[in-house]
């Protein structure tokens, strides 16, 4: 089993399943790597930046 985010060994090997879905926020089409959940918004990559705490976006300039 992992933990803290880390993937076990043996999934590196196997490629990673997208699943297609529309932004809940602009509308555009994207994938994202998990199965989406009724009644949860699902963001593309640029509106999931807007919706980060100011902290965690900073971090992820560098």
């Amino acid at each position: 089993m992992a933990y803290g985010g880390y993937r076990d060994s043996r999934d590196r090997d196997r490629p990673r399943e997208f699943f297609k879905t529309t932004c809940s926020e602009c509308g555009a089409e994207c994938e994202v790597p998990f199965k989406p959940t009724q009644g949860r918004p699902v963001y593309c990559r640029d509106c999931f930046r807007k919706h980060q705490p100011d902290e965690r976006r900073d971090r992820s300039r560098f």
